[in-house]
């Protein structure tokens, strides 16, 4: 049964993987993470991003993402939580401090742990589970790629691979990142790093905005 629908996934998976890679928000908090709190920190952000997925996937197969098509305040809605949390977390980098100064490191030494896997996981998971990009092409794929007719079995696989996918393109980028080389140099920019991060989540926060 599945090989029928072969062609409608794998114009859904090519188009899912371009935008999974066109850096975002996912993106951005990945390499923030993996920065500052290394590697197992990184991964299980990864792995919450990979997650969060399961929920537009969730509600666009129960019917809920057609509603939120058909009803506007709906969608405006997502987008202000979302744009909402953006600015929160941007809001948190941009008031970075020198590393030195608050954690009595040299900026050149990796900085001690100081956030829980279950931390990282829930910060990846909501980082994309609030996106209203994420909404918006979920939207549009699941309307305009799948037919009424592909069953909800064969749908929820096509969610299965894509949470598959995202988690395991940031977790790849979460291991470039927390190398040891990498993660140096990216940690010898200390605090400005994190503000330009935090810069370009709150633009990407504006960009809502004024799509609204």
């Amino acid at each position: 049964m599945l090989s029928n629908y072969l062609g409608e996934f794998l114009a859904l998976a090519t188009i899912h993987f371009l935008a999974v890679v066109a850096p975002g928000p996912d993106f951005a908090v990945t390499i923030r993470q993996s920065v500052r709190f290394g590697r197992p920190v990184g991964i299980c952000t990864a792995l919450g991003i990979g997650a969060g997925i399961s929920v537009h996937v969730l509600y666009t197969v129960l019917g809920v993402g057609a509603l939120m098509h058909t009803l506007p305040w709906m969608l405006t809605a997502a987008k202000v939580l979302g744009g909402a949390y953006l600015v929160y977390l941007g809001v948190n980098l941009l008031r970075s401090q020198p590393k030195s100064a608050i954690e009595g490191e040299s900026s050149e030494e990796p900085p001690t742990q100081q956030q829980t896997l279950l931390k990282a996981f829930s910060t990846g998971f909501l980082t994309n589970a609030t996106n209203p990009k994420a909404t918006l092409f979920f939207l549009a794929i699941f309307t305009s790629l799948i037919s009424e007719n592909t069953p909800l079995q064969v749908q929820a696989l096509y969610g299965a691979w894509m949470c598959f996918v995202n988690a395991l393109w940031f977790v790849i980028v979460a291991l470039f990142f927390s190398n040891p080389g990498v993660r140096l140099l990216f940690l010898r920019m200390g605090h400005w790093f994190e503000r330009g991060m935090g810069v370009i989540l709150i633009l990407f926060a504006g960009r809502l905005v004024l799509s609204m």
